[in-house]
């Protein structure tokens, strides 16, 4: 430098050298994506029955809705009473390409049709979002109930392309075998789905770390400040809907392939009410949340309705209570007892949580028993009043059999009380606690 004029010399050209940083190996989200996958290639090898296979199966399918969902309500904000459209038709198109491959129409493996379902899911996801998001808050949710409405409506006007009532039906078994593999197998079809569902949360995982993921954050908390920054919520809201679109697509293909038929039901508003549900259940403020929801949904779908008829009471009673206290769902009572371990206070839960739990296994047995004896006297009357109850043959015209169930529900409900007051108390000591300790460590 010329120490008069400050100026650069020029006989010391000038050189840039490049700042290169390496980022860190996440070691920790390796681990989880890679126990993720193992766990997804292991199951079926544990849970290897037919019921089994089929129930992961459709886990795996739910696991992908659900996420898609979330993308828009949890993520973006957007309550959608007619998301079933998008995975729906989706369906639909994969079916009808998949029959084109077994009439030699159309040349598509059978593993790609989860992606014909998810273009045409994206497709619509255009038609459709450049409607609804002109709208937010409740009328967007009115607009896609709307919506969910009239494509229901219209898979029973027009049977050419849907069906009608009986559906498009298939045969997944088309095409030549790839190394052996012909997708007539259920354990084949687990695989396929498996595959396309774990490639689907690395994806949507990914979008949401993305400017768009993190901006449609913004525009869910603030969309006046998003607004003032220059970005168009109703814009941001329009692609999140797309890409939402395109997963539910894929997972309308699945359930095509799965199921090897697609009716109706597939856009219905039962089915758009489920996955709201399994969201909200697992979580939709945590990535990882709908994916607890989707198993705990199918659980209840699937498996237990094999077992009684009150299933949808269940699932009812479930959600209420998960509405009122546990609004964060599943995923937000798993983060607050990590961090309470973190903190090395878990031990002091032990107790509360044991009385807690042997509580609530009394008033379940009796509210279960109240509820089948229920149905049995009411819609089952036709076969008689004695049904099979924990194993043992009841009779549900008793008057012992109500006795004891009344008062499994009323000590049951008066000890659960106690101790949930008792958890409390303990518990918002340990908050306390923790509160204590992280000031300290502020101010040090």
């Amino acid at each position: 430098m010329d120490g008069a004029s400050g100026h650069r010399s020029t006989n010391a050209p000038a050189m840039r050298v490049p700042h290169v940083r390496f980022e860190p190996i996440d070691l920790g989200r390796w681990a989880i994506w890679s126990a993720t996958a193992l766990l997804f290639a292991v199951l079926p090898l544990v849970f290897h029955k037919g019921f089994a296979i089929t129930l992961l199966s459709q886990m795996g399918i739910m696991i992908v809705f659900a996420l898609a969902y979330n993308m828009i309500f949890g993520q973006g904000g957007m309550l959608s009473f007619g998301h079933a459209v998008y995975s729906g038709l989706g369906a639909f198109f994969a079916i009808h390409a998949l029959n084109w491959v077994g009439e030699g129409r159309l040349w598509l493996p059978v593993s790609l049709i989860p992606l014909v379902g998810g273009v045409f899911g994206a497709v619509f996801g255009v038609l459709f979002g450049y409607v609804t998001t002109k709208k937010a808050g409740t009328p967007f949710a009115m607009i896609t109930l709307g919506i969910g409405e009239l494509v229901f409506a219209a898979s029973l006007m027009f049977p050419g392309f849907f069906g009608g009532e009986g559906g498009i039906s298939t045969n997944r078994v088309v095409g030549e075998p790839f190394l052996g593999i012909t997708f007539g197998p259920a354990i084949e079809v687990y695989y396929l789905i498996a595959i396309w569902c774990f490639a689907s949360m690395v994806a949507m995982y990914a979008f949401s770390h993305t400017p768009l993921g993190r901006i449609s954050n913004a525009v869910r908390d603030n969309p006046e400040r998003a607004e003032f920054i220059g970005y168009s919520a109703q814009h941001v809201r329009f692609l999140v809907i797309v890409a939402s679109a395109f997963f539910c697509g894929i997972a309308g293909g699945l359930s095509a392939i799965n199921f090897e038929i697609v009716s109706a039901e597939n856009v219905s508003t039962a089915r758009s009410g489920g996955v709201l549900v399994a969201a909200f259940i697992g979580g939709a403020g945590f990535f990882f949340g709908p994916i607890l929801g989707a198993v705990i949904f199918i659980f209840f779908a699937v498996a237990l309705s094999d077992y009684t008829s009150a299933w949808q009471f269940y699932l009812g009673a479930f959600f209420v209570l998960m509405v009122m206290y546990a609004p964060g769902g599943v995923a937000s009572l798993i983060a607050m007892n990590l961090r309470v371990m973190r903190h090395g206070l878990l031990g002091r839960l032990a107790g509360p949580y044991g009385a807690l739990a042997l509580a609530g296994a009394v008033l379940l047995v009796g509210i279960i028993a109240v509820v089948e004896m229920s149905y049995q006297l009411t819609l089952n009357f036709a076969s008689g009043s004695q049904l099979r109850l924990f194993g043992r043959d009841v009779d549900a015209s008793s008057w012992q059999a109500w006795t004891i169930a009344s008062a499994l529900v009323v000590a049951g409900g008066l000890a659960f009380e106690a101790a949930r007051r008792r958890f409390a108390r303990t518990w918002d000591a340990v908050q306390a606690t923790i509160e204590a300790r992280s000031g300290a460590g502020a101010t040090t």
